[in-house]
């Protein structure tokens, strides 16, 4: 499974199938969303924007244009025969590349802006004292 939390990259994890697991590991009642063509389920907080958890990353359709966002850290997971399973070594890459970068919401009136956080800070330049004026 992958865990993405938000503002962190995604991570590989080994959670158990079960309820109490996928809850504690979302911070909540789950919600499961089927967005893909692949056999995955993205496992959310159901009361994540209630709740007001941060957004956490972009949905987006075949055309890249963001149609909802997910709040708080969410789990994507293979989809077996009956419940929830491991991602394929496959699939588990795709998902990780597709949510690996971060992204930071910002409104906008009544817009939402995506944008992806850079892995590091900008690094400050030192601030150099301004030039000490004599009197003379």
């Amino acid at each position: 499974m992958l865990k993405i939390a938000p503002g962190q990259h995604p991570q590989q994890v080994e959670i158990d199938n079960d309820l109490k697991a996928l809850q504690q590991a979302v911070g909540g009642s789950i919600g499961a969303s089927y967005p893909f063509a692949d056999p995955v389920a993205i496992v959310y907080n159901d009361d994540g924007k209630l709740m007001g958890l941060p957004l956490n990353r972009a949905l987006r359709d075949e055309n890249g244009e963001m149609y909802d966002a997910v709040a708080g850290t969410f789990l994507v997971v293979g989809l077996g025969e009956e419940d929830f399973a491991s991602l394929t070594p496959e699939l588990a890459q795709k998902y990780e590349q597709l949510f690996h970068q971060p992204e930071a919401f910002l409104k906008l009136g009544n817009r939402l802006l995506v944008l992806p956080v850079p892995d590091e800070p900008p690094t400050e330049k030192p601030r150099t004292k301004p030039p000490v004026e004599y009197d003379r």
